[in-house]
């Protein structure tokens, strides 16, 4: 790691001594990562700006409280008023991951995606003949799709999300839920590749970290019309998140479920910690959370 001068004043301490590189903290490590211009690569196209920015502000630490707010995660693209479809240079592909057993594709039984009224921004409630509303913590899901060779905003693609409900189980499948199919639905990416959803924040249910699934197709008629997936993969939800809206009415189970879990044993985060699929949050638990993630594919 490359040595700062020692006139440096921020690498001094107050016996005038220097600070040795190993005690200077993540902000230093990571302004020496900028420097040998590895910072894109380690965190999964995640601005080195953003990330200084997040080590070096205080109070960012969400605590376990019903009424506590998390500070803003820094977002990879999705959730900045900056946002634009321009190319911006090579990110990190998001990882390829199962759909798991509960797609709702046609892959699996049932197919949600040909019914009139899958493309929808508010999935919360279940559309047809149900028009039953899922419980839980207000969520809003955004999905930034790019080029992961470019960099440029994928507009018009067809963006499918579907997750568990606050009691781990998933519509179409689960135990007297075949008859509905609330938190599932399917959107357009914007003129800045994005695709918003609004939901509730699922559950941990035993064996897994909380996630939302989603893939995505050229467009949205392509998706509706089963036509070819270009990118199946999940998003990764943070710990300090999923604490604090687990210690709130409805999510008990939640709170066992998470104990007996961690990001490095979860069968499709584990290999790599979802580096590439955690992601950044805002909001609190009175107002709801915004889920912000920006998909290379």
């Amino acid at each position: 790691m490359a040595r700062t001068k020692a006139t440096d004043p921020r690498w001094i301490d107050e016996n005038g001594e220097v600070i040795d590189e190993d005690h200077r903290g993540l902000v230093y490590d990571i302004r020496t990562l900028v420097d040998r211009r590895r910072a894109l690569g380690i965190f999964g196209g995640i601005g080195a700006t953003a990330l200084l920015a997040a080590c070096s502000s205080t109070g960012a630490t969400a605590t376990a409280s019903s009424t506590a707010s998390a500070s803003p995660t820094p977002a990879t693209g999705a959730a900045t008023a900056t946002a634009t479809a321009a190319a911006s240079g090579p990110i990190a592909e998001v990882p390829d991951e199962t759909g798991g057993p509960y797609p709702g594709d046609g892959s699996n039984g049932v197919n949600v995606l040909d019914d009139s009224g899958i493309v929808r921004s508010d999935i919360r409630s279940s559309f047809g003949s149900s028009s039953t509303v899922a419980a839980g913590i207000p969520m809003t899901i955004e999905l930034t799709v790019r080029n992961a060779s470019t960099g440029a905003a994928l507009v018009g693609a067809g963006v499918y999300v579907w997750h568990c409900n606050r009691d781990g189980e998933y519509s179409l499948y689960g135990n007297g839920l075949t008859n509905e199919n609330y938190l599932r639905g399917v959107q357009p990416t914007d003129a800045t590749g994005v695709a918003r959803f609004t939901s509730i924040y699922p559950a941990c249910y035993s064996g897994r970290w909380p996630h939302v699934h989603f893939e995505v197709y050229s467009d949205v008629a392509g998706a509706v019309a089963n036509g070819p997936i270009v990118k199946t993969s999940q998003i990764a939800l943070p710990a300090e998140i999923d604490s604090l809206v687990y210690a709130t009415a409805g999510y008990e189970q939640s709170v066992r479920n998470l104990a007996q879990t961690s990001l490095a044993r979860d069968m499709v985060f584990g290999d790599d910690q979802g580096i590439h699929q955690i992601a950044s949050m805002s909001g609190s638990v009175a107002s709801g959370f915004t889920a912000a993630l920006t998909v290379g594919v």
